[in-house]
């Protein structure tokens, strides 16, 4: 039987899942929802890299990613930021959807799945 292993779980959720060598997080949004789409994008993405390093993987290891932006205006500054974070070739596939989120402050939330 295969071990499921969670991160950081509450009675809500857990901040990452890890089954059958893939890796699933949760919807990852900024620290500080009063900074900038830059600032937020930035602190979201080194958050999954902390995620990605505690189950073994990192960001060349990406298959998939959910992108919810509140407003996409704010896509080609995240794109920026995006781009810069991900090694060349190691683009995952990806959605990017404009969604209202939990917090007003948020600006980004990204899910990611993974592979070990």
């Amino acid at each position: 039987m295969s071990r499921i292993i969670r991160t950081d779980a509450s009675a809500v959720l857990s901040k990452a899942v890890e089954y059958h060598g893939f890796v699933y997080t949760q919807g990852v949004v900024a620290s500080d929802p009063a900074q900038d789409i830059t600032a937020q994008t930035k602190d979201v993405l080194a958050q999954i890299d902390s995620l990605l390093e505690i189950h073994g993987t990192d960001k060349t290891r990406l298959l998939q990613a959910h992108i919810w932006l509140k407003d996409m205006g704010d896509r080609e500054a995240m794109n920026n930021v995006w781009t810069a974070w991900l090694p060349e070739g190691a683009a995952p596939v990806r959605a990017c959807v404009q969604a209202v989120l939990a917090d007003p402050g948020y600006l980004v939330e990204i899910m990611i799945t993974a592979c070990r």
